[in-house]
């Protein structure tokens, strides 16, 4: 018999040290390339397309101008629809006021004329009353106007003035000054005008009385409750010279000087050879009598 050579076997290959970490080889042996393209295909295979970021953006902005258009556009309708009804409305409320304004200026003129009236027969009753005094009653009291020789004093806020603020800077601490007059320096000054030897004073054309008030209404001076601006312009008719310098020489001139250094309130005095002032509206007196008792010596 025949011998058989003999079978010699192969020895098996060694396995690779990678063989356990098929995870990672596989995505070290396929590049990502692939994995896009199989998206591609995909999407390719869906249909025509999936629609591109850009078109839908456009198409969305698109959507949103023509809401916007449409909103303004049902705005002005409404605006056009509404608009008549509007201007009927404001078109009546210009009528009202205007009547109403008429109504005031016509009452207005009504005091004006009876004030007026008032002053003439307080006039007619001064002098058939007042005998050889009926002049002298009538300069003291206002009821008159007036003129001969005296003073013209302007007194101003100060450049740089500020409005509103509370409390008075010149009496409590803590607050910067306004630089404005106030009422209570109106009345310091035209006191002052009096005690040195004014016979009669005006502030802005407001003749003062016995009856008149200098008063604040806000950062507003009222002078018999009509409201003044400055620059407030004081004349005083009396000794020209010699009320100037008394005035200027008293704690109230003081007064206004130091308001002018410290705060920089702009003050000015002169002396006129003619003021002229006007008669007070009217000197009403409800409570007073004249007495009829004599003096005794």
């Amino acid at each position: 018999m025949p011998q058989q050579p003999p079978v010699r076997s192969t020895p098996p290959r060694p396995s690779r040290p990678d063989a356990s970490m098929s995870l990672l080889t596989n995505v070290m042996d396929h590049s990502l390339d692939d994995g896009y393209a199989e998206a591609a295909a995909r999407k390719k295979a869906a249909g025509a397309g999936g629609m591109p970021k850009t078109v839908r953006a456009r198409l969305g902005l698109a959507a949103g101008l023509v809401l916007a258009a449409l909103v303004v556009t049902v705005g002005a309708a409404n605006a056009r629809i509404s608009a008549p009804v509007v201007a009927k409305e404001r078109q009546e409320l210009i009528d009202r006021i205007q009547r109403e304004t008429s109504s005031a200026d016509k009452l207005e003129a009504g005091v004006d004329t009876l004030r007026d009236d008032v002053s003439a027969r307080q006039r007619e009753a001064l002098k058939k009353q007042g005998g050889g005094q009926a002049d002298l009653v009538g300069i003291l009291s206002g009821a008159v106007a007036v003129h001969g020789p005296g003073v013209k004093l302007v007194v101003n806020d100060a450049k740089e003035a500020t409005q509103g603020g509370d409390g008075d800077p010149r009496e409590t601490n803590g607050f910067s000054d306004t630089g404005r007059v106030r009422d209570r320096d109106m009345q310091r000054v035209v006191n002052g005008l009096w005690e040195s030897g004014a016979e009669a004073v005006s502030v802005n054309g407001q003749r003062l009385t016995a009856l008149s008030a200098i008063r604040a209404a806000g950062d507003a001076i009222l002078v018999d409750n009509k409201p003044l601006v400055p620059p407030y312009t004081v004349l005083a008719v009396g000794d020209g010279e010699r009320l100037s310098t008394r005035f200027q020489n008293s704690a109230d001139g003081l007064y206004l000087h130091a308001l002018q250094e410290n705060y920089g309130i702009r003050t000015s005095i002169s002396v006129d050879d003619d003021v002229r002032l006007s008669a007070a509206p009217s000197v009403i007196v409800r409570t007073a009598q004249p007495s009829t008792e004599k003096g005794t010596s």
